[in-house]
């Protein structure tokens, strides 16, 4: 498995344990966050790491501000993703349950390290139930096909000097 990783400046302290703990469990991790706490826009990192999973180039994609909120409205704007905001180890077991999601997000500044750990590693290692859930699942779809274009943004343009 590989695992996709970005954060902005909220995030980079739980991104530092995340990925000492993926590389713990042997799970590759592409760190495309930010590399400190200074001030970054989260919506290039969430479009990094969507974008990939969108693209096909990882199933599963983490992303972590200091809540958690924006990088999941960023990352829901990509077709085929489906992001889902985690705060506990039953949302992170049903949503990967019942609504396959592939990228997890999370508050840095909202959870413990302690209950992040066990969401991610429930997250991970949760399977998709199918079933009943593939209705739902089959609906979003129909929802991306008349709603989403197939052009990834441009932020290189917008975001210059930020990795």
């Amino acid at each position: 498995m590989v695992v996709y990783i970005g954060n902005d400046h909220g995030g980079y302290a739980l991104k530092i344990l995340f990925v000492k703990q993926l590389e713990e469990w042997g799970i590759k991790c592409v760190d495309i966050g930010c590399d400190s706490t200074d001030i970054v826009r989260y919506p290039y990192y969430a479009a990094q790491v969507a974008g990939a999973v969108a693209e096909g180039k990882t199933d599963r994609g983490i992303l972590i501000c200091s809540t958690g909120i924006g990088m999941s409205i960023e990352a829901n704007r990509f077709k085929g993703v489906r992001a889902s905001l985690c705060t506990d180890t039953y949302m992170a077991k049903m949503t990967r349950r019942h609504n396959n999601a592939n990228v997890l997000c999370l508050g840095g500044k909202v959870i413990g390290d302690f209950e992040a750990l066990d969401i991610l590693e429930t997250w991970l290692n949760e399977e998709y139930e199918g079933g009943r859930h593939d209705i739902s699942l089959e609906l979003i779809e129909e929802s991306e096909k008349s709603l989403c274009c197939n052009e990834l943004p441009a932020f290189e343009d917008i975001f210059q000097g930020e990795k």
